[in-house]
């Protein structure tokens, strides 16, 4: 008789994965356009902040010179384009990051001891989501002004009970497993029982939450940059390269100004949803629709 060959957890996931045609394909995007990213602005003959005021080259359509034109100061745009994706994916990399961070150590602290612990944390995280999001970015840009380490600081504020709310749910019910008995009776210590037995239980969906995070920071940082809120010229990102799309003659005579970041913006949020869409259905088949 031959020997029925058992497959681990990951190894399942990975073949469900692979099923998934969207998934796989909106993974190869994602790293096709990462890795335009890094490559593109160092390739480019031009410099993102090069600047050149002549009349031939300001506000330049498309051609063989410059791929998607200059804007009005006769930067090359699309050098500039990509050199935003490296701002935009790392703001959403490092905001999703720590929001995972604090939201993982808070929501197993309150999920795994309960009680007035859990009472606090889960109070604080609604004092937290009770925040206007608009006024309290408002509120952070005029006391710290606007840049990258305000958008970490303020997503991450706003972020982290999401995640935190996740993690609790799931060590609720994994501390009344069996295993968790005898970790208890082996004497293991509480910090071993919370990250060494409970918390790699969990990271299946702690994975899902920051694929699907990723798109919504693009997202945030596109709306508070279009607002004035964000990263501040000349640093581009996909955001603030959009904001010329407020003027109408720009909207309607300049499409090379807008149309590629909106189109990367739209393109990166689409492939972060559906990977984050194909992670979940292959970790828990039973919530794939």
């Amino acid at each position: 008789m031959k020997r029925e060959r058992t497959q681990s957890f990951w190894g399942s996931v990975l073949r469900r994965f692979i099923k998934d045609k969207k998934a796989v394909i909106s993974f190869f995007v994602l790293f096709i356009i990462v890795v335009a990213c890094l490559i593109v602005p160092m390739l480019s003959p031009y410099s993102m902040e090069t600047i050149n005021m002549s009349d031939e080259v300001r506000d330049m359509a498309p051609n063989s010179t410059h791929i998607l034109g200059t804007d009005d100061i006769g930067r090359d745009i699309f050098t500039r384009l990509f050199y935003a994706g490296r701002i935009s994916l790392g703001l959403a990399l490092i905001v999703v990051f720590f929001e995972c961070l604090v939201g993982i150590i808070l929501g197993s602290l309150a999920g795994y001891y309960g009680g007035v612990v859990d009472a606090v944390i889960m109070r604080l995280s609604e004092v937290f989501m009770s925040f206007p999001f608009i006024v309290f970015c408002i509120t952070a840009v005029a006391v710290m002004g606007p840049g990258f380490k305000t958008l970490v600081i303020v997503l991450t504020i706003i972020s982290w009970p999401s995640i935190a709310r996740v993690v609790r749910g799931q060590i609720l019910t994994l501390r009344e497993m069996e295993y968790m008995e005898a970790c208890e009776a082996l004497g293991i210590s509480d910090f071993k029982r919370i990250f060494k037995h409970l918390l790699p239980n969990v990271l299946a969906y702690i994975i899902v939450y920051a694929t699907l995070g990723m798109a919504g920071v693009i997202l945030t940082e596109t709306s508070l940059s279009f607002l004035g809120l964000g990263i501040s010229p000349p640093t581009p990102t996909w955001g603030n390269m959009m904001q010329d799309a407020r003027n109408v003659r720009v909207m309607q005579q300049k499409w090379w100004y807008w149309i590629p970041p909106g189109l990367c913006i739209f393109i990166s949020v689409m492939c972060f949803n559906l990977l984050g869409d194909g992670l979940r259905d292959a970790i828990d088949p039973k919530m794939k629709r």
